[in-house]
């Protein structure tokens, strides 16, 4: 198997953003995260302090000079992020209150216009990563059925089934654009959308027809609140892990409260995000699946804690992360014992 050495470390943006220097431009907020040693930057597009997203899929001129900007500042754009868009592509009704916020005012109350706006923008982040000369996209898939995923009261026979084949047909288009420019598109398995864990995601890639371009954010935090082994995960989808969020997380249930929470707020829940190294993810085991199955993306801090300061979060969690990327060897510990290929011992050895 060959193996690869992981990018990183790198930082997902959309939680330090703010109206204070240096979180408030471009080129601040990227000099702040190379100052920490990061050396990649993740991009939510939705920001337009940070990219106009509709100029970057219209000119390379544009994107060569944000590129540029970017670079000038001790860091690279490691992929853009189309989470809230993508999250209005597939919006049941009982939500339309709640992610109106994620669409442009003129089409709040319009749920339909805003599923359109949300398809189009999301082609155009494939053409804004295929001008900024990046091969993976981090995207969230939506939900129709989430409000079901207890089954009570049950699920009427084909449910799942339409379900999944209505969200396949609205996200088609957008996996066939994002193919046509040779772009990755990463869904982040996170609950609240409808690719939550490993069943729902083989329901939407078979549903898609396989398609090529459908593949998998990596956040280990997110199968930790659901009780789901993360490290097996990577044993059955590692073909398709082409992004990876590095964030941690904890879980410890009560008497009084488990995977569901109770409703209770962050900081009183039993599984809880946390900063990195301050939860129960075992990254030394992650970093090494990775590695072993050849993962050559990125490591990207993505910081959501209850209890640490974001600062502190992110001034640890460079560190953290390059500790553990694995430079993977080029050679077996065990060449210096062996010799060039002769092909008539190895008939003697067989027994030939």
């Amino acid at each position: 198997m060959f193996m690869t050495t992981i990018q990183g470390p790198a930082i997902f943006l959309a939680q330090f953003m703010g109206d204070q220097a240096p979180f408030n431009s471009l080129e601040s907020i990227c000099r702040w995260a190379a100052s920490l040693g990061y050396v990649g930057v993740q991009i939510p597009s939705w920001d337009s302090r940070l990219i106009d997203l509709e100029k970057a899929a219209e000119s390379q001129a544009y994107c060569d000079d944000l590129r540029g900007r970017v670079e000038a500042c001790g860091v690279r754009i490691t992929e853009l992020s189309t989470h809230l868009q993508g999250q209005l592509v597939a919006v049941h009704p009982a939500y339309d209150l709640m992610f109106d916020a994620f669409a442009p005012a003129h089409l709040h109350g319009n749920p339909a216009g805003r599923t359109e706006w949300a398809i189009q923008t999301l082609k155009q982040a494939a053409k804004a990563s295929r001008n900024l000369g990046l091969n993976a996209h981090a995207t969230f898939s939506g939900a129709l059925i989430w409000h079901t995923v207890y089954p009570w009261p049950q699920r009427p026979k084909g449910l799942v089934d339409a379900a999944f084949a209505e969200l396949a047909r609205r996200w088609r288009p957008i996996l066939d654009a994002f193919d046509e420019a040779g772009v990755d598109l990463c869904y982040e398995i996170h609950p609240g959308e409808d690719l939550h864990d490993g069943v729902s995601f083989e329901r939407f890639l078979k549903a898609t027809g396989n398609h090529p371009r459908c593949r998998i954010l990596y956040d280990p935090s997110h199968f930790v609140l659901q009780q789901l082994d993360y490290l097996q995960y990577i044993d059955f989808y590692h073909e398709h892990i082409k992004m990876f969020h590095v964030k941690d997380a904890e879980f410890n249930a009560t008497g009084r409260s488990g995977v569901y929470g109770g409703f209770q707020d962050w900081v009183d829940r039993p599984g809880r995000f946390r900063s990195l190294g301050d939860g129960q993810v075992d990254f030394k085991s992650i970093f090494s699946k990775l590695a072993q199955y050849g993962y050559d993306g990125w490591a990207v801090l993505e910081w959501e804690c209850c209890i640490k300061d974001a600062e502190q979060g992110a001034r640890e969690g460079a560190p953290f992360i390059r500790e553990r990327i694995i430079t993977v060897t080029e050679k077996a510990f065990d060449d210096f014992a062996g010799g060039a290929v002769d092909a008539a011992l190895l008939n003697k050895i067989i027994g030939l």
